[in-house]
């Protein structure tokens, strides 16, 4: 990817209409980056989404997951400038990763794509959700994307109420599709229109 879609942030943010923010962002070190994964960053991402599993609020995977089994999804990110995987790093370390993949990979839906973020727990209430999530909205436009999607297990709600807070909406729910710990868990798919 080129440089364009990496960026070093600042105290001041831009002041973001009605119709693209309905949230407010907090501010966050001059030391906050946003920048595309690259492949040395894998085995940290791989780590950060591994720690996410035992909560069961953030994934479906029960198990951890291994760098090699990643590595396709990775790779998919790496040679698809549409589709970008980015780092947040905070004095040097990543502290999470955001990717926008294709939904369900067919034609038709090329300007729709699936939003997902996870943090190191370290960084977790700190404001990098919400300031990736406006990151990912103000690059959807030269990444030519429509429509984002968010799948979000119905008891998350910290997930539920950032992307709420953006005017993504309910667009449905699975009722008890996901079995964790012999609990049946509801998916919510939240969505939000950012082009016409």
């Amino acid at each position: 990817m080129t440089q364009r879609f990496a960026g070093n942030f600042s105290r001041t943010f831009r002041t973001p209409s009605k119709k693209t923010l309905k949230a407010q962002v907090i501010l966050l070190p001059d030391s906050i980056k946003i920048r595309d994964a690259h492949e040395e960053d894998l085995e940290a991402i791989v780590a950060i989404y591994n720690s996410t599993i035992q909560s069961r609020m953030v994934t479906a995977d029960i198990e951890a997951v291994t760098i090699d089994e990643r590595r396709p999804w990775f790779d998919a990110h790496q040679s698809d400038p549409k589709r970008p995987l980015w780092i947040a790093e905070y004095e040097g370390k990543i502290c999470g990763w955001l990717s926008l993949s294709s939904f369900y990979g067919r034609p038709a839906y090329q300007a729709t794509t699936e939003i997902s973020i996870y943090l190191d727990e370290r960084f977790r209430g700190k404001g990098i959700g919400t300031f990736f999530v406006n990151y990912a909205i103000e690059h959807c436009n030269e990444l030519g994307i429509k429509t984002i999607l968010a799948f979000i297990f119905g008891h998350n709600a910290p997930s539920l109420h950032l992307f709420e807070r953006f005017g993504f909406e309910r667009w449905g729910t699975y009722p008890g599709i996901a079995e964790l710990d012999g609990i049946e868990r509801d998916l919510v798919i939240m969505g939000r229109r950012v082009a016409e």
